[in-house]
């Protein structure tokens, strides 16, 4: 055995969850994405998707994939530099640069080649880049591939982001990074402030706004439209694996950011482009929020309830502002025993333990989308309320 086999022999930590008979992750859903699925045999109400707009079932969606199956092939077979880019890419883009108010967009094959790609290159040795320490593993890994200077602030204090502004050389470029809406706790960014600050330090603001597309704003625009900033927002990036059911991502910009992001982005110009499927998928998806606002406002009526119920029946969800509604356990163990408890009871929802939080800050993730019930929700409340009170979390 070599020495690398030698180390990593020893991570034997799902294996102990295993044997305890409550590991959560990679369970098979059989059938399309809703808000009830199979899972192993097993009928499950599914609370732990980011489908906010409810539209992964959506027929005129799958229509619009098929036919571009049927025109352009199954793939690319190269990067979007090359050979890979397809007239329905360029049509994407547009659409995007237009519902964003910016000059231009680009579009990857993931959201996660987003951050880590646009975060490598856009800034250089003497500038920095400054994120709130709760941003997404994307941004994180981005930064960390940057040779500009790393400074972080506290989660939304604006206070301790001027003193990391304040840290910075005058006339260095400073790019601001921050989740629109924090993906795990649900709340959102402070962008007014954060604005604020961006004019009176002369820096650049990137909104990662995975989580905010499709659920805030006109048209569901996002974070950035919901505070009436999307002018003052220097760069905007989006995903299309959530509201716009797909996969995928994109950031939009000024001409000049963009131009150079087109020629000097790694994830971009060395990974292949989009498959045509999903991108037609996610052009639909698209057209369909910005025809159907009924479909947003659904997704904040059940939203809404959901909140109120769970604050009524005593449980501790943060400062969440959104459909993602996390539900505290604060300890490893019993998050993965609720996780296995609730769906055993017919729901499922994520566990989120460190890395992806603070050890003494775990939780499980209870996520709701446009098509969910309020009938639904009620029967989701009050099972995890029994598994709760159960293990002694809530009284």
């Amino acid at each position: 055995m070599g020495l690398l086999q030698e180390r990593l022999k020893n991570y034997r930590e799902p294996q102990k969850y295993m044997a305890a008979g409550v590991y959560p992750y990679f369970r098979a859903i059989s059938g399309k994405q809703g808000t009830e699925v199979e899972m192993e045999g097993h009928n499950v109400l599914m609370f732990g998707s980011n489908a906010y707009t409810g539209l992964t079932g959506d027929e005129r969606i799958i229509k619009a994939a098929k036919d571009a199956l049927d025109k352009y092939g199954s793939g690319c077979a190269g990067s979007r530099f090359l050979n890979g880019t397809l007239d329905l890419h360029i049509q994407l883009e547009k659409e995007l640069a237009e519902f964003e108010h910016k000059d231009d967009a680009l579009c990857f094959s993931t959201g996660f080649f987003v951050n880590s790609g646009v975060l490598a290159v856009i800034c250089g040795r003497e500038d920095y880049i400054i994120c709130d320490e709760r941003d997404h593993a994307s941004i994180v890994d981005g930064r960390r591939l940057s040779f500009a200077k790393q400074l972080k602030f506290r989660h939304n204090d604006m206070e301790d982001l001027e003193k990391q502004l304040q840290k910075c050389e005058p006339d260095a470029i400073k790019l601001i990074v921050v989740d629109g809406v924090f993906s795990m706790e649900g709340d959102l960014c402070n962008l007014p402030e954060i604005i604020r600050l961006k004019k009176k330090y002369n820096a650049s603001v990137m909104v990662d706004e995975a989580h905010g597309l499709g659920v805030f704003g006109r048209e569901g625009r996002g974070v950035c439209d919901h505070f009436g900033l999307l002018d003052e927002v220097d760069l905007i990036m989006g995903t299309f694996s959530k509201s716009l059911a797909s996969i995928g991502g994109f950031i939009a910009g000024d001409f000049d950011t963009i131009n150079y992001l087109r020629h000097f982005c790694r994830t971009y110009i060395f990974s292949a482009s989009n498959t045509p499927a999903a991108t037609a998928a996610a052009r639909e998806a698209l057209h369909i929020i910005r025809k159907e606002p009924e479909r947003i406002e659904k997704l904040w009526k059940v939203t809404n309830f959901a909140l109120r119920r769970f604050r009524e029946e005593g449980f501790e969800i943060g400062d969440t502002e959104s459909p993602i509604i996390p539900l505290y356990v604060r300890d490893v163990e019993k998050t993965f025993v609720v996780t296995k408890l609730a769906f055993d009871a017919g729901v499922f929802i994520n566990p989120v333990i460190p890395p992806a939080c603070a050890p003494q800050d775990t939780l499980v993730r209870f996520a709701l989308m446009a098509t969910h019930t309020e009938e639904q929700v009620e029967r989701g409340v009050q099972i995890l309320k029994k598994v709760f009170t159960q293990q002694g979390i809530i009284k």
